[in-house]
């Protein structure tokens, strides 16, 4: 009685609570059994939920924070926590009361879909764990399954879902390497061998090497050509992205008839020269400037045209005569003259004496013919018979001018005077016939011919030559001294007593 005095009425509560308590608690509240204010409050039940809360501070955080099941759940947000979870029944009570069957689990952060509906709890959640530590991320349950190695990070949904783990849902257009044309209907092993993704090239030469068509000849820049879309058609413009537009047969040609190791590193020379040398019929003395003349058509075609292109249009026989006849020396070096003499100074046969004129002569279509030379235009004009002489009676050289204008440097052996009449010819010849001879005694001497001396030889009187002729008298006896028969004692002159008629007829010296 005197112990009732001093207790205090909350003493006395407690007390009274623990004698009418309706059972013993769960388990899990065994070791609060004995304070009945941590979980009630005197009179007061609209307490009980705060001090539950207090308690229970994850579940107290969801509830705030909108997560988890007592987030999820709106119930769990406002009724008292012992309409779900009553305790006083026992120690192997179930507080918790959790019906996997009947559970909902759209009420957790973690909606069950596609495969995950047919999983067991067990599955994901350990026996002795509580539900809510179950891990929410995928690599958590699938870390035997991933065969990326955790190289690709831990983060599956990016790329998987849950109702097909092999079904992808990755956009490879979110990486810096674009799936474009055939790629897009390539299988990732096809690239990824390993399902490691990282380090995967990203070069087409990275991929393709065993494709290479071009043995590694053409570089590792295989952009530079080809596409995704269809790795036979090219892109590359020769024409375009070079400079050195592909035209006639060189667009026929395959790269490697003009490029060697890699045509990208190349630095390609693009005169002609540099891939034609060995076809160079010139062996250089042409230059290189090959397209001057050729065309990229046909090699041996050439558009060059001398009439057009030069100073020097090719007539006659110049149509026909190699270029190395006239360009003896590199024709980009030196170029030969204009006049003839600069090409056939060696042919000249005249010594010079005739002067570098050639085409006053001789024209371009016959070397031989001087189809020009007018010799009349000379200082021996041809006349008579001169005119069917062949040149080469009078000119026994080319050098004309060596060849004399008297008749005697020609007609020496035909002279049947013996040099007895020196060598003026013409005196007495004309070219018309040389037998038709004009001299007249009467006129051109001062001995005339009359009488008998008309039927003498010129020979039978000019014995010795014309000069020795000359100074002959004209009296008879100059010429008839054997024949007189009176031996002189009549003196020289005959033609007192005889006449020219005839030597027997004497006249009167009356």
């Amino acid at each position: 009685m005197m112990l009732g005095c001093f207790m205090n009425h909350t003493t006395a509560a407690q007390t009274i609570e623990s004698l009418v308590m309706p059972g013993d608690l769960a388990r899990d509240h065994a070791d609060i059994e004995s304070e009945c204010s941590s979980c009630h409050k005197l009179f007061n039940r609209s307490e009980q939920r705060a001090l539950c809360l207090d308690c229970h501070e994850d579940v107290e955080s969801d509830v705030s924070e909108g997560s988890g099941f007592h987030g999820s759940f709106d119930a769990a947000g406002t009724d008292e926590c012992a309409t779900c979870h009553t305790d006083h029944e026992g120690r192997n009570a179930d507080i918790i009361g959790l019906d996997e069957d009947t559970f909902d689990h759209v009420f957790t952060d973690f909606e069950l879909l596609g495969k995950h509906l047919e999983t067991a709890c067990v599955d994901c959640h350990e026996p002795d764990d509580k539900h809510r530590d179950a891990p929410s991320e995928c690599i958590s349950c699938h870390v035997d399954d991933d065969v990326h190695k955790e190289s690709l990070g831990t983060q599956c949904a990016d790329c998987h879902n849950e109702s097909a783990w092999a079904e992808i849902t990755f956009d490879h257009d979110s990486t810096d390497y674009p799936l474009v044309g055939n790629h897009l209907d390539a299988a990732c092993l096809d690239c990824h061998e390993s399902q490691v993704f990282q380090d995967t090239p990203e070069t087409c030469y990275g991929c393709h090497a065993a494709d290479d068509a071009h043995e590694g000849r053409s570089g590792e820049q295989c952009e530079n050509c080809h596409n995704p879309v269809a790795w036979t058609d090219t892109s590359f413009d020769h024409d375009r992205d070079t400079d050195f537009g592909l035209l006639g047969r060189h667009a026929l040609l395959s790269c490697e008839d003009c490029h060697s190791a890699d045509p990208f590193a190349d630095e390609q020379d693009t005169e002609c020269v540099s891939c034609h040398l060995e076809d160079d019929d010139h062996n250089g003395h042409n230059g290189t400037d090959c397209g001057s003349c050729h065309t990229n058509d046909e090699w041996p075609a050439t558009r060059f045209d001398h009439d057009r292109d030069t100073e020097f249009v090719l007539n006659g026989s110049h149509q026909t005569v190699a270029c190395v006849d006239c360009h003896v020396e590199p024709i980009f070096d030196s170029s030969p003259g204009i006049t003839c003499a600069s090409c056939h100074l060696d042919d000249e046969v005249h010594d010079g004496k005739q002067g570098e004129r050639c085409n006053d002569c001789h024209t371009e279509t016959k070397w031989d013919d001087a189809q020009l030379f007018v010799h009349d235009l000379t200082r021996f004009p041809l006349l008579g018979e001169h005119g069917n002489v062949e040149c080469e009676s009078c000119h026994e050289t080319k050098v004309f001018a060596e060849t004399g204008a008297e008749c005697i440097n020609c007609h020496l052996d035909d002279d049947p005077h013996a040099g007895k009449f020196e060598s003026n010819c013409q005196s007495c010849h004309n070219p018309v016939a040389w037998d038709l001879w004009l001299f007249d005694h009467n006129t051109q001497t001062s001995f005339t011919i009359d009488g008998a001396h008309l039927d003498v030889a010129c020979d039978d009187c000019h014995r010795a030559s014309l000069a020795s002729m000359k100074r002959t008298g004209d009296s008879c006896g100059d010429c008839h001294r054997t024949d007189d028969v009176h031996d002189g004692e009549f003196g020289p002159d005959c033609g007192r007593c005889h006449s020219d008629q005839s030597f027997r007829d004497v006249r009167s010296l009356q």
